[in-house]
């Protein structure tokens, strides 16, 4: 029986290219599709980096959302933060604990 699918990752990071104009700076969250990743490396324009799809990432969320463990979160990439409302925003992940400081966590499985 052959395999039907080889490994070429670990899956935690993916391989990414800036198409933009701009730098990516390490730690900014990165559009990936219909999900978002975060930066482990400055990517340069026309340049490939490392954009993590696992892991949890402590990131700014709007300051009107309380956050519940397991809460879905989305990215708004216009205010740079996390929020609960899913409209013109993008998946990001699930919420890992519960915060009382309304600091949203990243996770992914």
């Amino acid at each position: 029986m052959s395999r039907q699918a080889m490994p070429v990752q670990t899956g935690e990071a993916i391989d990414y290219k800036n198409e933009g104009g701009e730098k990516i700076n390490v730690g900014d969250v990165v559009k990936l599709g219909g999900f978002c990743g975060v930066a482990e490396t400055d990517i340069e324009p026309g340049q490939f980096g490392a954009v993590a799809i696992t892991k949890v990432w402590e990131v700014d969320s709007v300051s009107s959302a309380a956050f519940a463990v397991g809460d879905p979160l989305y990215w708004d990439f216009a205010a740079k933060k996390a929020t609960k409302t899913d409209a013109s925003n993008t998946p990001l992940g699930r919420q890992p604990r519960s915060e009382e400081r309304r600091v949203g966590k990243e996770c992914r499985s």
